[in-house]
């Protein structure tokens, strides 16, 4: 029987852009039976305020600060200007990604306030790695900025009863991607948008560490198909 140090190491890296309580939740759980043999090797953030930095200082994990604005500045202020500049910092986030060692073999988008083009989703797709992403709401709804806000008001329009929390494979199109795994929060009468945003966080934290294990667990898998194992 082999011994627990055969095993490999899982390797994530988390993309930022806040406060970081679903960094600070996978950090928990990294080498617990909720992700076992898994280690965060690098956080990044596209915010240098972002609390999620400090997060990751604090438990040693190498973090880089990764900011759109220098690539604006570099062009005219124009739609091809913008369009040009994030094409450039998606390939640098790319290359930044891929030039780390050891190379993951998941990116966790944790409250990532960035939409990833095909100029970063295609080089990591080409590299094997997978990316996935939290988001607040259920698969086909509210996708894009603002998903708790619309779902609350779409709750006191009497629209819907229940809005979710999701993990899903990020492709170019915004919140489209294959759902990994999903949770429903009900919509409660009366309640304010702050307490809604409350109850989602706390799924949320449970959420990314399920999702991001059974993201994991079905790289496992490919890896057992592609070796031809039984």
């Amino acid at each position: 029987m082999a011994d627990s140090t055969s095993i490999p190491q899982h390797n994530l890296v988390v993309l930022i852009s806040g406060n970081g309580s679903n960094l600070q939740a996978l950090i928990d759980a990294c080498n617990t039976p909720a992700l076992r043999n898994t280690r965060i090797t690098h956080v990044i953030s596209n915010r240098k305020a972002a609390y999620g930095l400090q997060r990751a200082a604090n438990a040693s994990i190498p973090t880089t600060y990764h900011n759109l604005v220098p690539y604006k500045k570099r062009q005219p202020d124009t739609p091809e200007g913008t369009l040009a500049a994030r094409t450039a910092y998606d390939a640098d986030l790319a290359s930044l990604i891929l030039s780390l060692s050891p190379r993951p073999e998941l990116i966790v988008c944790a409250g990532w306030m960035h939409i990833l083009t095909p100029d970063f989703l295609n080089p990591i797709a080409e590299a094997g790695i997978k990316v996935i992403n939290l988001h607040p709401a259920l698969p086909g709804e509210f996708a894009g900025a603002g998903a708790i806000q619309r779902a609350w008001e779409a709750g006191r329009k009497g629209e819907i009863k229940r809005t979710g929390v999701m993990v899903h494979e990020v492709i170019a199109e915004v919140d489209a991607g294959e759902c990994v795994v999903s949770k429903e929060v009900e919509l409660r009468e009366g309640e304010s948008v702050e307490e809604l945003e409350e109850r989602i966080h706390k799924v949320e934290h449970g959420l990314i560490v399920e999702g991001t294990r059974r993201a994991l667990q079905a790289l496992e898998g490919e890896r057992v198909m592609e070796g031809g194992a039984i």
